[in-house]
C-alpha cells in the first residue's frame, strides 16, 4: 500500500511499532537466530504466566514446515472485550500497543516472565505475517496481523500463507468469531511467520535449544506440561513432553553431574519493599506512587566432590544467566553464613596455623556448587529487554537474609545427617582454600626458570633447553629403568623427561588435599606450571605436548589411566586444548633375515592382529624370519635406538590424542571406573567378563 493510502488508523497503530521495526536489536538484543528464539521466548512465557497463575496447565510449541511457529495454551484467553481508553478489544491492544497489558497496573499477575508488556507487540511487529485465535465464552475468536498491522487475509485453500493478499482495517477493527467452543474451554493460539525483511537469512529456530528452555519451565513450574513439536522435516517429525512435580530441587538434582557431598538443600523465604511506580490514573495523569512489594525466594543448592561452579538463576521462571541483584544476594549470603560457620568451628576443623590466618574466599565456597536461585516479584526491573540482568535493587537484600536464617540454620542443626554433611561442607571448602594457597605457590615457583634457577623443579626432571612451549615435549615416563634408556633416545633440544614410581594416586577417590600431599601428583603439576583445578592457567603451561610413556601390559595401562584421571579433573585445559596424549610403544619386533642383495630389516607391530597378518605377508612373499619375535613387556626391554625410533621421533612414532569432546560422557565413565562408588564398577567388570580375551592379559 503506498504512503498516501495511510489514514489515521493507520499511523495511530504503527506509530509505536514502527519504532520497533527501525531498532529492533534494542527489544530482541540481535537479528540473528539468538533475536528469532528471544521472539518465540516472548509468547511462550505469556503462557506460561497465565500458568504461574493458576489458569492453566498445557502448553504446545509447534515449529511448522513452512518457518512458521505455533503456540498453543489453556489458559484464559486474551481479553476480547472492548478497552475503554482505546476503544479497541484487549486482543488487539495487546498486540498493537507497546506497554499496553495485563501486567501493567498490578491487576492480571503477581508474577509474570512477559514483563516488560512490549513482548507480543514486539514479536507482531517483527512479523511478517501473525494470526490469534482466541477461545473464550464460548466461541473462538480470531484476528490477523501483518508486520503488526490488523485486517484480512484472502487465504488460498491450500492454507494460510504470508504472501496471501491483505487487506487493512481502515475505518475499524473488527475481531471474527471462527467457531464455537465448548463455555468451559478457554485458551489462546498463536501462530506467526517472522520477517525476513528484519531477520538475517541463516537465521533460524534452533530444536536444541527450544527443548533446554521446555524442560527448565517445566522444572520451574511444578505441574505445567509442555510440549514441542517439530515438524519441520515432514518425513522425521519430533516430538518432546516435559512435565516435573518437584520444583528447583528436582532441577538441581538434574544438572548436578558430580557426586554428592550433601544433600539437595532447599532455602525458601520471602520479604517485602517498597517501590515508586508511575501510575496512570482514569483522567490520563501519570502519578509516582509508593507501591508495596513482595519477594519471594526459593533456593535449592547442593555441593558435589568436584570443583566447578553451576549456579542458574531466574525471575518469574526467565532465565537470567547474567545474573543481577538476585545473584549478588545469594553470593553475599553464601559468603557470609559459611565464613561464619567455618570461623566458629575452627578448632574442630583443625584451621590453624597459617590456614588459620587465609581468609576463605567466594570461590572456595563456590567449588563443586549447584544451585538454583529463583525470585518471583511483581514488575521487576531488568537492564534491557533480553532480561538478562535483574536490577530491582531491594531483592538483593532479601535473597542475602533468606539465605542467611536458612543456611544458618541447617549448617547449625542438632540432626545427626545434617552435622555430619555440614562439617563435610566446612571441609571441602577448607581444602578449596589450602589448594588455592598451593597452587599459588605452584605458580609462583614453576614459571621457565633458568640456568641458575632450575633447583625449584624436581630434580628428576630431565628438562629441555628451548624455551618455546610451542615445540617442546614432557614425556611422563614409568619408572627409572625405562627414563635411562629415554634419556639417551630422546631429542634434548625439545623432549623433557619426568619419571613417575608406579602407579600415582587415584585423584577421583582422594580429596584435594590428599592429591597436592602426593608426591608424583605434585610434581606433575609443578613441571606443567600452570595451577590445577579452578586455578589451571593454560597459557602458563610449560609444555606444548604432554606425551604418557607407559609400559604396553595391564600395568602400563593402569597407570596411564591414572594419569588421564588426574588430567581431566586437575588440568582439564590441557584435555579440552588436545595437548595430552598416549605415546604408542609397540608390542613386538620381527627380524627378518638379509640375503646378498638385501639388508637385514626389522618391523614393528603394535598388536597381535598386526603380527599375525605381517607374518602371514612375509611367508607369502617367502622372506625368512627369526622364530624367536621379540615380545616388549616394558620400555626398559627397549635400546635407545628402538624407542627413539619407534616411540620419541617425531617422524616415526605414532601418538594417540587424548580427547573429551562427550564430557558429561567422560565425567560418569571416570567415576564408574574411578570413583568411590563399588557396586556399578564391580557389575560393569562381571557383564563385560565373557568378552575379555585372556591372551590380552600379560601372566
Amino acid at each position: 500500500m503506498a504512503q498516501s493510502d495511510y489514514s489515521a488508523r493507520h499511523l495511530s497503530v504503527l506509530e509505536g511499532l514502527e519504532a520497533v521495526r527501525k531498532r529492533p536489536g534494542m527489544y530482541i538484543g540481535t537479528t540473528d537466530s539468538r533475536g528469532l528464539m528471544h521472539c518465540l521466548w516472548e509468547i511462550i512465557d505469556n503462557s506460561v504466566d497465565e500458568a504461574l497463575g493458576g489458569f492453566g496447565n498445557e502448553i504446545e510449541i509447534i515449529l511448522h514446515p513452512d518457518d512458521s511457529v505455533e503456540v498453543r495454551d489453556n489458559g484464559r484467553g486474551i481479553p476480547v472485550d472492548i478497552e475503554p481508553k482505546t476503544g479497541l478489544t484487549g486482543l488487539e491492544v495487546v498486540m498493537t500497543k507497546l506497554h499496553a497489558g495485563g501486567k501493567f497496573g498490578g491487576g492480571s499477575y503477581a508474577a509474570s516472565g512477559g514483563l516488560h508488556g512490549v513482548g507480543a507487540s514486539v514479536v507482531n511487529a517483527l512479523s511478517e505475517r501473525l494470526d490469534v485465535w482466541v477461545d473464550r465464552g464460548g466461541k473462538t475468536h480470531h484476528m490477523g496481523f501483518r508486520r503488526g498491522e490488523p485486517g484480512y487475509f484472502q487465504d488460498p485453500a491450500s492454507g494460510p500463507t504470508p504472501d496471501a493478499d491483505f487487506e487493512p482495517f481502515i475505518t475499524g477493527s473488527e475481531l471474527q468469531t471462527t467457531g464455537k467452543v465448548a463455555k468451559a474451554k478457554t485458551g489462546t493460539r498463536i501462530r506467526y511467520w517472522s520477517d525476513r525483511q528484519i531477520f538475517n537469512k541463516s537465521a533460524s529456530f534452533t530444536y536444541e535449544d527450544l527443548i533446554v528452555r521446555a524442560r527448565q519451565t517445566a522444572f520451574l513450574v511444578p505441574g505445567l506440561t509442555l510440549s514441542v513439536r517439530d515438524q519441520r522435516d515432514p518425513l522425521e517429525p519430533i516430538e518432546e513432553s516435559f512435565r516435573y512435580e518437584g520444583g528447583p530441587r528436582d532441577f538441581v538434582d538434574f544438572i548436578a553431574h558430580d557426586a554428592p557431598v550433601t544433600d539437595t538443600w532447599e532455602l525458601t523465604g520471602s520479604g517485602s519493599y517498597v517501590e515508586t511506580v508511575p501510575v496512570l490514573k482514569p483522567n490520563g495523569q501519570l502519578i509516582s506512587e509508593e507501591v508495596q512489594r513482595d519477594c519471594h525466594v526459593d533456593v535449592a543448592l547442593r555441593w558435589g566432590n568436584g570443583y566447578e561452579t553451576e549456579v542458574r538463576s531466574f525471575v518469574n521462571i526467565i532465565a537470567t544467566p547474567k545474573g543481577g541483584t538476585h545473584q549478588a544476594g545469594f553470593d553475599a549470603g553464601l559468603t557470609k553464613v559459611l565464613r561464619s560457620a567455618i570461623s566458629t568451628n575452627a578448632r574442630r576443623l583443625k584451621l590453624t596455623g597459617k590456614d588459620g590466618a587465609e581468609k576463605i574466599e567466594k570461590d572456595d565456597i563456590m567449588a563443586g556448587l549447584t544451585a538454583v536461585v529463583t525470585v518471583r516479584i511483581a514488575e521487576p526491573q531488568f537492564e534491557g529487554q533480553t532480561k538478562e540482568v535483574l536490577g530491582t535493587g531491594p531483592v538483593r537484600g532479601i535473597v542475602a537474609k533468606v539465605v542467611e536464617k536458612e543456611l544458618h540454620a541447617l549448617l547449625t542443626s542438632p540432626k545427626r545427617d545434617l552435622k555430619t554433611q555440614s562439617t563435610n561442607v566446612m571441609e571441602k571448602i577448607i581444602s578449596e582454600m589450602r589448594a588455592r594457597v598451593a597452587a599459588r605457590k605452584q605458580k609462583e615457583i614453576s614459571r621457565r626458570k633458568n640456568a641458575l634457577e632450575t633447583s625449584s623443579l624436581p630434580s628428576k626432571l630431565a628438562d629441555c633447553r628451548s624455551n618455546d612451549v610451542e615445540t617442546s615435549e614432557l614425556f611422563i615416563v614409568e619408572g627409572d629403568s625405562a627414563l635411562g634408556t629415554a634419556k639417551l633416545a630422546r631429542q634434548s633440544d625439545f623432549q623433557a623427561l619426568l619419571p613417575i614410581r608406579g602407579k600415582i594416586l587415584n585423584v577421583q577417590k582422594a580429596s584435594v588435599t590428599d592429591m597436592l600431599h602426593n608426591a608424583e601428583c605434585a610434581s606433575i603439576i609443578q613441571v606443567i606450571g600452570a595451577g590445577s583445578g579452578r586455578t589451571f592457567d593454560i597459557p602458563a603451561a610449560r609444555y606444548g605436548k604432554i606425551i604418557l610413556m607407559t609400559d604396553a601390559d595391564v600395568d602400563g595401562a593402569h597407570i596411564r589411566t591414572l594419569l588421564l584421571t588426574l588430567f581431566f579433573r586437575y588440568m582439564r585445559p590441557m584435555v579440552d586444548a588436545g595437548r595430552v596424549y598416549a605415546a604408542v610403544p609397540p608390542l613386538h619386533r620381527i627380524e627378518v633375515m638379509g640375503s646378498p642383495r638385501r639388508e637385514k630389516e626389522y618391523i614393528y607391530t603394535y598388536s597381535e592382529k598386526e603380527l599375525v597378518e605381517t607374518l602371514s605377508d612375509l611367508r607369502r612373499k617367502g622372506r625368512k624370519y627369526k622364530e624367536d619375535i621379540q615380545r616388549y613387556k616394558g620400555l626398559g626391554e627397549m635400546d635407545a635406538d628402538q624407542l627413539a625410533e619407534t616411540t620419541m621421533d617425531p617422524q616415526h612414532r605414532m601418538l594417540r590424542k587424548i580427547t573429551a569432546h562427550d564430557a558429561e560422557g567422560a565425567e560418569r565413565v571416570f567415576e564408574l571406573l574411578m570413583g568411590n562408588d563399588v557396586a556399578p564398577r564391580k557389575d560393569f567388570i562381571v557383564a563385560g567378563a565373557a568378552n575379555l580375551d585372556t591372551n590380552r592379559i600379560d601372566m
